[in-house]
């Protein structure tokens, strides 16, 4: 297994976040982790990522501020649970953030070369911009615009695009068409279909699961921070409970 996820529990003070989740990811795969808002699913790829830190105690002797993380992340044979964000961003598994969080007050090319800060290599650096203009050329259009004036699709694209600089081999996409029309919608998934035949491993969470579904092998439905349910799309649409209670169909 490419990405092998087990038993991950994340407490924030008293709440728990996620509550022993287990899943896995093959090398070549897209899997998508569905479900409702709220459900734990953002938490699932911060955590894989190294964004949600080991247990802190800032008021000694109580829960008070506490966050607990616990379980098993294993990247490529590698137990990744408890390493640094950038340690695994070297490794090759890299976050694209919900709502893109662009730098604000930065162009979309510092924006897309801030992705690349890891490497020093310039030619490998220059040859990924252009793949990624390829893939998304209304970002070379908007190469010199600020970032914060570019409107949703074009910020979901350079949140992609800015994670494809890190020369990334595992991409977590969390959330992409939060707040997206449909149309745009739609063409960022055919984007990310394209990165996918680039070789690219992808997880990615959603709340659309029409798009979810189109573009995935396997789902995982999560659900107050547990995993409900797996299976294909045709499978999980045969359960009317699955259907209806967590997918919203």
């Amino acid at each position: 297994m490419y990405l092998e996820v087990r038993d991950l529990t994340v407490c924030y003070d008293t709440a728990t976040i996620l509550n022993g989740v287990s899943f896995s990811v093959d090398r070549g795969e897209v899997v998508s982790l569905v479900g409702p808002n709220g459900a734990g699913k953002s938490t699932i790829l911060r955590a894989i990522a190294g964004l949600v830190k080991w247990e802190i105690d800032t008021f000694k002797g109580t829960r008070h501020g506490r966050i607990i993380l616990e379980g098993s992340v294993r990247f490529d044979g590698e137990e990744i649970l408890g390493l640094g964000a950038d340690e695994i961003a070297r490794k090759g598994l890299v976050l694209s953030p919900e709502r893109g969080r662009p730098f604000r007050e930065m162009s979309v090319i510092d924006n897309l070369r801030a992705g690349a800060f890891l490497y020093r290599d310039k030619k490998v650096v220059e040859e990924t911009l252009e793949r990624v203009y390829r893939l998304f050329p209304i970002l070379e259009t908007r190469k010199n615009q600020i970032a914060g004036t570019l409107s949703g699709g074009e910020r979901a694209m350079l949140a992609i695009g800015r994670t494809m600089m890190s020369q990334a081999k595992l991409l977590l996409v969390d959330e992409p068409s939060t707040g997206l029309a449909f149309k745009v919608k739609n063409d960022l998934f055919q984007r990310i279909k394209d990165i996918h035949g680039l070789g690219l491993t992808i997880l990615l969470t959603e709340q659309d699961v029409t798009f979810a579904f189109d573009l995935s092998s396997r789902n995982y439905v999560v659900s107050a921070g547990q995993i409900i349910a797996e299976g294909t799309a045709e499978f999980l649409m045969q359960d009317s409970t699955i259907r209806e209670t967590y997918l919203g169909l």
